[in-house]
């Protein structure tokens, strides 16, 4: 090999190590401000509207006020609407 591909080849690795140390700093930054936790909380509202016995608790959990009856009716108009999808 002469000079000039040695030089190339060493330019090549120079920017392959830029190229990781920017990915290091780009995923430690990521890292650093996603420090957020969250929680699942199921909520299940059954085909007709029934509820669980603990639903009022895990609801509760929820930020905001949340009515019950407006999270049934909307549980039985979603139902109506992927019937009325299916059957037409």
């Amino acid at each position: 090999m002469d000079q000039f591909h040695i030089i190339i080849i060493i330019i090549i690795i120079i920017i392959i190590i830029i190229i990781i140390i920017i990915i290091i700093i780009i995923i430690t930054i990521i890292t650093t401000t996603t420090t957020t936790t969250t929680t699942t909380i199921t909520v299940i509202i059954e085909v007709t509207g029934t509820m669980s016995k603990s639903f009022r608790k895990y609801v509760s959990k929820i930020p905001r006020n949340h009515d019950i009856k407006e999270l049934q009716k909307t549980a039985i108009l979603g139902t109506a609407h992927i019937l009325q999808k299916v059957l037409t």
